[in-house]
C-alpha cells in the first residue's frame, strides 16, 4: 500500500455512519492527498503506525468529527446594522426605519458602494469566526448588490474567501432576493434584468454553483420565481429557495417541482409541500437563528419532515438583518431547544445533510474516500457540540487533511 500523508491515533470518532452517531471509540483517521483512507478502529489498521503513514500524532482521547457545513449563509455584505437593531428596541418600527433608509436598502448600498477588496475585508472576519467555531464549507449567497455588477462583485468577494482561508465555499447567485429602490412598483421588470443580464453574466464568469430567490409575500411570487429557475436550468444551475419563511405560498412545493437541492426555513410549509420534497429528495434547511431574530413563534413542520424522510439541515442564515450569528454551533443549539431536533440531528444537518443541501458528496462524515475535513474537539461526548452555547470547544480544524485552525 502507499503511505498515507498522515495518522492520527487515540481519538474517538462520530464518523455519523448511521443513527448512533457512528461511534468508534480507541480508533485512528488516516489520509492522504486530502481524502480519508482509514476511519475505524486502530486495532484494524494494516500495520504498525509508523509504517502507514509519513505523519503520525496523537489525539490524547479527543472526540473527532466531519467538519461543520453551513449550508446557508449571506456573509458577504458591506457594512451592518447594528445602529437599526437599536433602535428597534427603543421603539422605532420596521418601516419608519426602512423610510429613513434603512433595512436591506441599508445594506445593499453599503455593498455598491465597498470596492470588491473592502468587501473582502469585511467579510473575512465573519468567515475567520465561523472556521474556528468548526466549519470547513460554507455556502455565501450574494443578493445585496442587486445590480449585474455588486452581484458579479459580491460572487468574486466569496471565491476569494475560499482561496484567503483555505476552505470549500459554494457560492449561490441570489439576484432575486429584494427589489432594489431604482425598480420600486416594478418587480416583473427588476425580474427580467435578473433572468436577462444578471443570470447569463454570471454563468459566463461561472461565479455561481446555484441559484437562490426569496418566494415570499415581501420578495417575488411563484411566477416570478418560477422564471429565474427556468433561467437557471438553461445554464445548468441548479437551484435553491428561501421558502414559506412568513406564509404558506407554495414555495416548498415549488422548490421540489424544480428539483431544488433543498428549501430554507420552511415555517409555513403545508403537509402537501412536505410531501412534494419527499419525493423530490429536497433537503429541508432550519434556520433557528433567524426564528429567534424575528420573535417568530410559527415553528416548521419537524415532525411531518421526519414522518416523511424529509432530511434535516441546520445553519446560520448569518446576514446582517435577520440573523447577525457568527457561529454554526450557536445554530445547532437553537434547532434543538427551540425545533426539537435531537442533538444527533442537529449534528447530522450540520455534516451530512447540510453538504447535501449543497450538492456535495465528498465530505460530510468520517467515511474512506470522502475529504479529509474534521475537527478535533475539547469535549466528552457530540452532544455537547450542540448543549454549550458558546465557549472554546475546537482543539483543531484540518481542511483536506491540512491544519486550518487554530
Amino acid at each position: 500500500m502507499n503511505r498515507w500523508d498522515g495518522l492520527l491515533l487515540d481519538c474517538k470518532l462520530a464518523t455519523l455512519r448511521d443513527d448512533r452517531y457512528g461511534l468508534v471509540e480507541g480508533a485512528a483517521l488516516g489520509w492522504s492527498d486530502g481524502r480519508i483512507t482509514f476511519a475505524a478502529s486502530r486495532s484494524e489498521l494494516p500495520g504498525a503506525p509508523e509504517s502507514v503513514a509519513d505523519e503520525v500524532r496523537s489525539a490524547h482521547g479527543a472526540w473527532v468529527t466531519p467538519g461543520l457545513i453551513d449550508c446557508h449563509t449571506h456573509l458577504v455584505f458591506g457594512g451592518d446594522r447594528a445602529a437599526e437593531f437599536e433602535q428597534r428596541l427603543n421603539g422605532a418600527s420596521y418601516e419608519e426605519i426602512a423610510r429613513a433608509g434603512g433595512g436591506i436598502a441599508s445594506s445593499v448600498s453599503q455593498t455598491r458602494a465597498a470596492s470588491e477588496d473592502e468587501l473582502l475585508q469585511q467579510s473575512l472576519p465573519r468567515a475567520r469566526a465561523l472556521l474556528a467555531d468548526g466549519v470547513t464549507t460554507l455556502e455565501i449567497k450574494s443578493g445585496y448588490g442587486l445590480d449585474s455588477d455588486s452581484e458579479l462583485k459580491m460572487l468574486r468577494v466569496a471565491r476569494r474567501i475560499g482561496l484567503e482561508l483555505g476552505i470549500g465555499v459554494r457560492t449561490t447567485f441570489l439576484g432575486a432576493h429584494a427589489l432594489p429602490p431604482e425598480f420600486t412598483g416594478r418587480a416583473d421588470a427588476y425580474i427580467d434584468e435578473v433572468c436577462e443580464r444578471m443570470l447569463p453574466a454570471v454563468a459566463r464568469e461561472g461565479l455561481a454553483d446555484a441559484v437562490d430567490a426569496f418566494c415570499e409575500t415581501i420578495g417575488f411570487s411563484a411566477a416570478q420565481t418560477r422564471r429565474v429557475f427556468e433561467t437557471a436550468r438553461t445554464f445548468g444551475l441548479r437551484v435553491k429557495l428561501h421558502a414559506d419563511q412568513l406564509s404558506d405560498s407554495g414555495g416548498a412545493a415549488l422548490a421540489a417541482k424544480f428539483g431544488a437541492l433543498s428549501a430554507d426555513h420552511l415555517e409555513y410549509t403545508s403537509p402537501a409541500g412536505v410531501q412534494a420534497m419527499a419525493e423530490a429528495g429536497c433537503v429541508a434547511v432550519m434556520l433557528p437563528a433567524a426564528f429567534y431574530t424575528l420573535r417568530e413563534t410559527q415553528l416548521p413542520p419537524v415532525d411531518e419532515f421526519r414522518r416523511c424522510g424529509v432530511p434535516l439541515a441546520v445553519a446560520t442564515d448569518l446576514n446582517p438583518g435577520t440573523s447577525p450569528v457568527l457561529s454554526l454551533r450557536l445554530a445547532m443549539n437553537m434547532a434543538c431547544t427551540e425545533f426539537r431536533l435531537t442533538p444527533l440531528e442537529a449534528l447530522r444537518g450540520a455534516t451530512a445533510n447540510a453538504a447535501r443541501a449543497l450538492g456535495l458528496d465528498d465530505r460530510g462524515e468520517l467515511s474512506v474516500g470522502k475529504r479529509a475535513d474534521f475537527v478535533v474537539w475539547k469535549i466528552a461526548h457530540p452532544a455537547e457540540l450542540c448543549y454549550w452555547v458558546g465557549g472554546d470547544l475546537v482543539a483543531q480544524v484540518y481542511v483536506s487533511g491540512q491544519v486550518t485552525a487554530p
